[in-house]
């Protein structure tokens, strides 16, 4: 078995690190870490960041890790994950994701999405990101509760290209998409999933995904009060969620 994480906006894999070792010492310690074109990795030759190229990266990145594989998604990275099991899934014994609530039919985009959204005023709030030096971005992120590490290494990977992604992201998935995602997601042949649904997230609130959650017939990993960043937050409890998920497929 090989755990997989996809992590999302404006993100690199730093994020993970306090629960893969929380994993390790679970005995989970077939792990790897994909990070999307755009953030933290590099954009092939004509990148144009929508939500299908992604899914097709993820796809084909898949496709070089020795299975079974039990996918593991946050924020955009769950939204990728969300494409994937939309489309095909014969790579996966299993999958989890939070921000379930993206599929839900009444979910509106949080409102730096709809700023990023929006012709000009997205590209003036990237532009305002990227300007910032790495040491203010990193304290915007240790303002969240991150470590000085994991911090620095996001502001590292906000770069003017990974604003380019941004934009082209959000705004490919402006509303329906999500609706018709979510639709398509709910009709599919899926393995085992797991939502993951931190109650403090304010970007995708806890009530939807938990919808979304019997509306797919999978069980929830609650995690009470944590926000967005729960892996950093709580990571002893995420790793005890989906090492038992896990043990139990």
């Amino acid at each position: 078995m090989t755990a997989v994480f996809v992590h999302g906006n404006p993100e690199s894999d730093a994020i993970w690190g306090p629960l893969v070792d929380a994993l390790a010492d679970k005995g989970v310690t077939d792990v790897a870490l994909l990070s999307p074109p755009g953030f933290g990795a590099p954009t092939p030759a004509g990148w144009d960041a929508t939500p299908g190229a992604y899914v097709a990266w993820l796809t084909q990145e898949l496709g070089t890790i020795d299975g079974p594989i039990d996918l593991v998604g946050h924020d955009w990275g769950a939204g990728h994950v969300f494409g994937l099991l939309a489309e095909e899934t014969g790579q996966l014994r299993s999958w989890a994701a939070d921000c379930a609530g993206l599929l839900h039919a009444d979910y509106v985009w949080h409102d730096m999405a709809q700023v990023w959204q929006t012709p000009e005023a997205g590209e003036e709030a990237i532009a305002a990101m990227v300007g910032l030096s790495v040491e203010e971005r990193a304290g915007m992120f240790t303002g969240l509760g991150m470590s000085s590490e994991i911090a620095t290494s996001l502001a590292e990977a906000s770069t003017e290209e990974m604003g380019r992604c941004v934009l082209a992201l959000y705004r490919a998935a402006a509303q329906p998409a999500l609706v018709e995602l979510g639709k398509r997601v709910i009709a599919a042949d899926r393995p085992a999933g797991l939502v993951i649904n931190a109650t403090g997230d304010a970007y995708v609130g806890s009530a939807l995904g938990a919808e979304v959650a019997t509306d797919l017939g999978v069980d929830q990993l609650v995690l009470q009060d944590n926000g967005h960043w729960w892996m950093i937050e709580d990571p002893e409890t995420a790793a005890a969620g989906l090492a038992g998920f896990w043990a139990g497929l």
